[in-house]
Protein backbone atom coordinates (compact mmCIF):
# COMPACT_ATOMS: atom_id res chain seq x y z
CA UNK A 1 0.00 0.00 0.00
CA UNK A 2 0.99 3.49 -1.21
CA UNK A 3 1.69 6.71 1.53
CA UNK A 4 -0.69 8.34 -0.73
CA UNK A 5 -3.39 5.70 -0.13
CA UNK A 6 -3.19 5.63 3.32
CA UNK A 7 -3.50 9.56 3.33
CA UNK A 8 -7.19 9.43 2.38
CA UNK A 9 -8.23 7.07 4.82
CA UNK A 10 -10.49 8.44 8.05
CA UNK A 11 -9.10 8.16 11.24
CA UNK A 12 -12.19 6.30 13.72
CA UNK A 13 -12.05 5.47 17.55
CA UNK A 14 -13.50 1.86 18.20
CA UNK A 15 -14.62 2.24 21.15
CA UNK A 16 -16.58 5.95 20.94
CA UNK A 17 -16.90 5.64 16.72
CA UNK A 18 -15.40 9.41 17.23
CA UNK A 19 -13.92 10.54 13.57
CA UNK A 20 -10.56 12.44 13.85
CA UNK A 21 -10.45 13.52 10.34
CA UNK A 22 -7.96 11.53 7.98
CA UNK A 23 -4.47 10.47 8.01
CA UNK A 24 -3.18 13.19 5.92
CA UNK A 25 -4.21 15.81 8.49
CA UNK A 26 -1.77 14.34 10.99
CA UNK A 27 1.80 14.47 11.67
CA UNK A 28 4.00 11.39 11.58
CA UNK A 29 6.12 10.87 14.85
CA UNK A 30 8.91 8.05 14.52
CA UNK A 31 12.23 7.57 16.07
CA UNK A 32 15.26 9.12 14.43
CA UNK A 33 17.39 6.38 15.86
CA UNK A 34 15.72 3.04 14.29
CA UNK A 35 12.96 4.81 12.27
CA UNK A 36 10.43 2.73 13.98
CA UNK A 37 7.13 4.86 13.37
CA UNK A 38 5.94 5.55 17.11
CA UNK A 39 2.28 7.18 15.79
CA UNK A 40 0.62 10.28 14.61
CA UNK A 41 0.26 13.52 16.32
CA UNK A 42 -3.71 14.82 15.96
CA UNK A 43 -3.74 18.58 14.66
CA UNK A 44 -6.94 20.24 15.63
CA UNK A 45 -8.58 22.81 13.08
CA UNK A 46 -9.16 26.33 14.21
CA UNK A 47 -11.42 28.56 12.72
CA UNK A 48 -14.72 27.29 11.00
CA UNK A 49 -14.92 30.38 8.67
CA UNK A 50 -11.27 31.24 8.57
CA UNK A 51 -9.54 31.90 5.17
CA UNK A 52 -6.82 29.77 6.07
CA UNK A 53 -7.55 26.28 7.58
CA UNK A 54 -5.05 26.67 10.14
CA UNK A 55 -4.07 23.73 12.04
CA UNK A 56 -2.48 23.72 15.41
CA UNK A 57 -0.70 20.34 17.34
CA UNK A 58 -2.89 18.99 19.57
CA UNK A 59 -2.03 17.20 22.87
CA UNK A 60 -2.98 13.85 21.82
CA UNK A 61 -1.41 11.39 19.80
CA UNK A 62 -2.48 7.82 17.77
CA UNK A 63 0.43 5.61 19.28
CA UNK A 64 1.31 2.93 16.11
CA UNK A 65 -0.16 0.34 18.77
CA UNK A 66 -3.37 1.33 18.91
CA UNK A 67 -3.93 0.66 15.45
CA UNK A 68 -6.50 -2.42 15.29
CA UNK A 69 -7.52 -2.18 11.75
CA UNK A 70 -6.41 -0.39 8.36
CA UNK A 71 -9.15 -1.26 5.96
CA UNK A 72 -10.55 -0.04 2.92
CA UNK A 73 -11.22 3.55 3.93
CA UNK A 74 -10.86 4.13 7.28
CA UNK A 75 -8.32 3.40 9.79
CA UNK A 76 -10.02 1.91 13.21
CA UNK A 77 -7.68 2.32 16.41
CA UNK A 78 -7.93 1.69 20.29
CA UNK A 79 -7.61 5.29 21.63
CA UNK A 80 -5.36 8.50 21.65
CA UNK A 81 -2.60 9.15 24.25
CA UNK A 82 -1.38 11.85 25.71
CA UNK A 83 1.71 13.79 24.21
CA UNK A 84 2.65 14.25 28.07
CA UNK A 85 3.25 10.48 27.40
CA UNK A 86 5.22 10.14 24.32
CA UNK A 87 7.58 12.57 26.43
CA UNK A 88 7.92 10.75 29.59
CA UNK A 89 8.34 7.64 27.18
CA UNK A 90 11.52 9.08 25.46
CA UNK A 91 13.38 9.55 28.61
Amino acid sequence: MLLSELAQKELIQVEDGVRYGYLADTDLIFNGRTGDIIGFEIKKKFGRFSFKNRQEPSDEFIPWHEIVLIGEHRILFGKTHSMDELASDER
